[in-house]
Parts: C-alpha cells; structure tokens; sequence
C-alpha cells in the first residue's frame, strides 16, 4: 500500500501519509518504560554482561599469533566457527549502550575493539578473523583453491558466514556507538577482502557463495555507505549470489529445500543495494521474496523452515512432526528484512509481520527470569523449547539472540522530515532531540486494549502526530485531551493528528481484539488460535523436559527429550466456530478451553506446550485419528530403536557427526535431502554402549556398488546386504563410527539421505 501526503487545515483527518522518507529514530532517542520488552531487555543485559570478553577474543588472539588472556569458550567456538559470536557481541553491546546508556556495555565495547585493532596491526594486512587456520584457508581462496558446498568450503565451516558477523559487529560499534576506531578496522577489513578476492573470476566467486556467507554482500554497501567510494557497492554487487537473485528477478519460487537462514542475509544484502543503486529489478525481487516467505512460508507465531530448511509451501507436515521447528535466526532476518522494506516501501503490512513475530517469536526466544536463548521452536503439540546457558552454548541464535533483545526501540516510533509515527504500542519513551519533543507512551497491551501518549514540548508547535490503525484492530477510537475525536478510518493505516501541540496533550487511543482460528499456509487441518496480533498457546506438561538448559553438547540446543504422540493431542471435532464459542475469557489474554487454559505463547517457559491444533468433521474423526495413530506409531517404533542417525544434506546434523568431503554436492529431491560426491564424503557416529548392531546407508536414487567404495574404521565396511536402496554395513561391537564414503574414478556417487544406527 503506497501513501502520499494531503495537506489541509483539519485538526483531525485520516489520509495515506508518506511517500516522504520514513525514517527511523536512533535508539539512544528511544527508552522502554515498564513492561515484558523492558524486562527482556534488563535480562539481556544481565546475560551479557555474563560473557568474558576476552574468552570471546581468543579466537582472533590466537590466529594472530597473540598469548590469549583467556581461554576460547567451547561449544560452536571451538569447533569451527571460532571468533563468530564476538561479532554478534560487538553489535549487542553497541546496540544495548545506545538503548540503555549503560556504561559497562561502552567500556567493553571500546576495549574489544582496541583488541581487535592490535590483531590487526599483527596481522600486518588488514585481515582480522578468528576462523582456525585462517591465514591457510584465505590465501588457498586467494589462489583460486576453491571447493564449496552449502556449509563447508575447503572444509571450513561457514568461514564467510563467520567473518561476516564480525563485518557487521564493526558497523554497529561504528553506527550505534559512533566508535572511529571500529570504522578504521571495518575499512582496513573490507580492503583486505577486495584484495583477497580479486585475482578470482566472477564465476569463482559465485562458487564460493554457495557456501553459506551471511549478508556478506551488506556489509560492502554498509561500506559503501559510510565511505561513498564506489569500490565497495561494486564489490556488493559481485558478492551478491545469482542463484538465488536470478530466480526472484524472475519471480520464482526455488527455495523448497534450501536452508533457510543461508538466504535471508543475502536478500537484506539485495535490498540495501537497490536502495543505494536504484536498482528497482532487484528491489522488486525482494519484495516478492519476502511474499513468499511471509505469506507461504510462515507460521502463525512470524517463524519459519524446520529443520533449518524451507519446507514446501503445500506440506507442514514436516513441522508438525518435527522438534526442529523455525529458527530463531530466520526470524531475526527477517525482522531486519521487513523493517528495511517497511523503511523503504511505506507499506503496513512489513510492519504487521514485524510486530507479529516480534511479540511471539523474538519476544518469546528468551526465558523471561533465568535468561537464555531459544534455536528451535517446534510446533509440534506436546514438545518444548530448550535455553542457552552463558557458559555452554555458542550457537548462532545465542549470537543474535544477544542483539534480537537490545533494539526493542528501533521501530515504535518513526518520523519524516517534520512529523512523528508510532508504529506499536509498547510503554516507552521518546526523545526527537531535534525537534525538541518528546512522548511518554504508557500501556499494558497486549494486556489492555489502550495506549496513552502525553507530549512534551519546549513550545508549542503544530505537526501530525501519525498513529497506527493496526489490521487487527477493531472499533478504533482516539481521544485527544479526553474529548472523543470524529475519524472515517480504515485498518491498515494511519489515523493522522494534525494541530498545533502543547506540552500536557493527551492522546488515548482505544479499540478491541477478538480471536480467530489461524490455519497452516498449506491449507490442511491445523490451525491456531490469534487474538490481535497475539499468538495463544496452552501448556500441557511440565514432564520430561531433557536438556532444558543447554549443555555444550553439539547438539545441545535440540529439545531431544521424548516425543508425545500428535494422536493425544488436543483436537477440534466439528466447526471451528463453536470451538471459538467456547472461549471462555480469564482475564490478562488468558482464556479457557474445555480441559485447556490458553494464553499469550510468549508467556509459555519450562513447559511442553500445544500451539497448533487438529481440526476434523465428526465423519473423518475415527478414520484420520487411527491412520495417525498407526503413523505414530511407526515412527516411533523406528526412534526407539535408532541409536545415532545422520540427515545427510542437513547442516547441523552434518557438521554435528564431523562431516569432511570433496567434491560433494547436496540437495532436496522429492521430499528428502541429500549428499553425494566425486570424491570422498566422512562422517563420524557414536554407537552408545556399543548397543547398535547395523548402520542402515539409506540412497534416494538407483544403488551403484560399482561406483563407491566404503572404509569404517579405516578399514572395508563388512556389507551385509545392499537392497532397496539401503546398504546395511555390520558394526557390532564398534562405539565409534568413522564412515567414509570413496567415489571410484571421479565417478557420482549415489545421492545418499540418511545414516542410522539401529539396535536390530
């Protein structure tokens, strides 16, 4: 929806504001006031200030042949992606000082960047990293050694994924805190990099960028931003990835099956650079992915992909099965991507998908009191969540779940060049330096359906106040200084207040939210219950909740704890209406249901839960429940008796079984993802207490013995039999399990999906 500005004399009007430049507010303008995002906040801070800087810095300490004056966290830090979470701490520490002022998170920002200032004078070059063997891998990329797949290049994993949060850390510290040394080393960094790239052919550099790369591209417009030297928007443009761009300028749908935080980045990267460009082919592409991902690929609490993968748009099945449902990640992209657009198009509806996953995705990813940070949230029914712990868990979505908390005040307020926006209603104060105003916003939504804003003036001034008329919302009223004011507005829209202020004015803005049912993108049978914006879930257990709180275990950020079968979960039998009848209010966004007590799922900690329900005609009820049973069944039937299991084509099942390969390509056929190679692909499983007697190798495609060679242990695989499309290899009496796959004369070997060990 497009706005442009009608200007009259009415002190009250409703228009289509704003083709003008919307802008956001520096987050030092903006101050949370008392509520759940404040308290988010504070127990961010609190987890922050829980991290050792100078555990953080070992990484690039090492790699600069620096004495560390720590030792590096375990955990995804030292195995591999070493040095990353420091560049997500260098934003959330930027990003915290200027929402707080508070001065610890200044002093360990200026001292970690005068570290990472003498790494790179060490260095002598401009490059400053953490990644293991950096020095080695950079100048094999340099040479043209190049060998990537979609998280490992030249066995490295995600190394351009890595140094990207550092690219991004700096510009935080620069942008947010205004540190100068932090520019200095972004410059001298991205420097390094063009020179590092140059000897390579453009469809060189596309091979690398099939690795995994975060919003490399961004950061050289970030670059080109700041220092307005073309150089780096052209460096942007070449390090934008065409098999993913092509396909959107061309508005087709090919992300089925890839993994889905690798393409978030690269199009936030697309759309900074048509913005700085011009380039509106490439704009349009965005707009037609966020589309797609929003409206196909999304589920009712803003997240989406399970099992880190973009599922397809007519089967959520997976997701409902699954304990890897959307990564907090993805949303955390996305949020960046819609509030970019939202800047840019003036569109509401960017905004209603940020506010959505906002309150029920990113509010949600963090334990309200103990603190810690959320990867997966399945929907699965009767499955739960799992925390970080500061000491154990170096995961990605600890990295920016450190920032997702820090910069609640980014969009509650907007302006143009002379009027002010707000966008969400969340207790907060505001302070436009320049124009000398300011507005305390007080409200307990999403609790009470009303916000009240008071002005503060130095003198008396006439502007438009511009206040959000949300999709969701139901008899809109506003009221200024208690007198009722007469608007024909639609939802969707900005109600405008145009008038000469004086400090004192009051504006209460006043409406209603009822409930609906929600369903799945893919139209089949599961819904959830939404009131507003507001997603409404149930606890259901409190029991068997394995690894709550993370170890520093591989895969310790899974919810691995045991399934509950989906054939007892809660179900609807008949129309849905009647079960929205049946509400029941409690008070607080609280209602009842039957045996059920739902509530705001962003509440929901320490619990199984039921967000997503069955829906079914009295007639299919019987039929669908026994077939689901049987399925259930079944599977776990199989699950009982898995002892290690490896999704080949999958990055964290990969990378957790120590996956090393050459030549080796994967993909997503048919439902199931999958591996192969022209040379070699290894994998190490764990056979616990030996109780494991076969390791099924599983192919999606026609068995050829003739063109593989397989070694366990370093010596011949004892094959059992090869049927079916599944080789079965003895492994009784082995604990450890190092498999590797050898492709005889450069031959393809079969696209492999799936390793498991199994008790009988």
């Amino acid at each position: 929806m497009k706005f442009s500005f009608i200007f009259c004399f009415c002190t009250l009007f409703l228009c289509h504001p704003a083709k003008a430049q919307m802008k956001t507010f520096d987050l030092n303008e903006v101050r949370l006031t008392k509520g759940p995002f404040k308290n988010a906040q504070d127990v961010d801070l609190t987890y922050i200030l829980a991290l050792n800087p100078d555990r953080l810095l070992a990484p690039y300490l090492i790699a600069s042949g620096i004495p560390v004056k720590a030792e590096r966290y375990g955990n995804w830090e030292s195995m591999g992606l070493d040095g990353h979470i420091a560049g997500h701490y260098l934003s959330a520490l930027a990003m915290m000082y200027a929402s707080t002022g508070n001065a610890e998170m200044k002093n360990r920002l200026d001292y970690m960047i005068s570290e990472l200032a003498v790494c790179q004078e060490k260095n002598g070059n401009g490059y400053v990293g953490g990644i293991p063997q950096g020095k080695v891998f950079w100048e094999r990329l340099h040479k043209g050694d190049i060998d990537g797949s979609t998280f490992g290049l030249n066995n490295t994993w995600v190394p351009l994924y890595n140094i990207h949060k550092l690219f991004a850390g700096l510009n935080d510290a620069y942008q947010y805190a205004d540190n100068q040394k932090a520019k200095d080393i972004l410059i001298k960094l991205g420097d390094w990099f063009i020179e590092l790239i140059r000897p390579l052919s453009d469809e060189q550099i596309q091979n690398i960028l099939k690795t995994e790369h975060g919003g490399i591209n961004e950061s050289f417009a970030d670059l080109y931003s700041i220092t307005k030297d073309k150089k780096y928007l052209q460096t942007a443009e070449k390090l934008s990835h065409l098999a993913i761009l092509n396909p959107l300028l061309k508005k087709e749908d090919k992300l089925t099956g890839l993994h889905a935080n690798t393409q978030i980045p690269k199009v936030i990267g697309f759309e900074k650079i048509a913005i700085l460009s011009g380039n509106k082919k490439w704009s349009d592409a965005v707009e037609f992915f966020w589309g797609n991902v929003t409206q196909k690929r999304s589920v009712a609490f803003g997240g989406n992909s399970v099992g880190e993968h973009f599922n397809p748009i007519d089967d959520f099945s997976s997701m409902t099965k699954s304990n890897q449902g959307p990564e907090t990640c993805n949303s955390y992209n996305m949020e960046r991507l819609s509030k970019a657009l939202f800047l840019d198009k003036n569109d509401l509806s960017y905004l209603d998908f940020y506010e959505r996953t906002l309150y029920n995705h990113i509010l949600s990813s963090q334990h309200p009191e103990k603190g810690g940070f959320v990867y997966f949230t399945p929907i699965r029914p009767n499955h739960y969540r799992v925390y970080s712990q500061p000491e154990t868990s170096m995961w990605c979505c600890v990295g920016s779940g450190l920032e997702n908390h820090s910069k609640y005040g980014e969009l509650i307020y907007s302006h143009s060049d002379n009027d002010l926006f707000v966008n969400l209603f969340i207790p907060s104060v505001l302070h436009w330096t320049e124009k000398e105003i300011q507005i305390e916003q007080t409200t307990k939504f999403p609790f009470e359906n009303t916000t009240n804003l008071v002005l503060e003036l130095k003198k008396s001034k006439t502007f438009s106040l511009h206040i959000r008329f949300p999709k969701w919302a139901e008899n809109f009223e506003v009221f200024v200084n208690g007198k009722i004011q007469q608007i024909k507005a639609e939802p969707a829209t900005y109600v405008v207040l145009n008038r000469k202020w004086k400090s004192g004015d009051r504006i209460t803005v006043k409406f209603k939210t009822s409930t609906h049912l929600e369903s799945l993108p893919d139209g089949s049978n599961w819904s959830a219950f939404v009131n507003g914006p507001i997603v409404l879930a149930a606890k259901t257990s409190n029991q068997d909740l394995e690894g709550l709180f993370a170890d520093d275990s591989r895969m310790g950020h899974v919810a691995a704890g045991k399934y509950y079968p989906l054939d007892q979960a809660y179900a609807m039998i008949g129309e849905k209406a009647d079960y929205l009848a049946k509400l029941r209010e409690l008070g607080n966004l609280h209602f009842r249901l039957d045996s059920l007590e739902l509530q705001p799922f962003f509440e929901i900690h320490d619990s199984r839960y039921q967000m997503y329900f069955q829906n079914y005609t009295q007639e299919q009820y019987k039929q669908k429940l026994d077939l689901l049973k049987q399925q259930e069944i079944e599977a776990m039937a199989l699950e009982s008796k898995t002892i290690d299991k490896i999704n080949c084509g999958e990055q964290q099942s990969e990378v957790d079984h120590r996956y090393k390969g050459e030549k080796s390509d994967s993909g997503y056929d048919d439902g199931k993802y999958w591996r192969s190679t022209r040379s070699y692909i290894s994998y190490q499983l764990l056979n616990k207490e030996k109780s494991g007697k076969f390791l099924d190798i599983s192919c999606i495609d026609e068995l050829k013995m003739d063109a593989i060679t397989i070694f366990v242990n370093d010596k011949p695989a004892q094959i059992i039999s090869s049927e079916n499309k599944i080789i079965r290899l003895n492994i009784e009496k082995m604990e450890i399990i190092n498999i590797k796959i050898i492709a005889k004369e450069n031959q393809n070997s079969p696209k492999i999906n799936q390793l498991r060990i199994l008790k009988s």
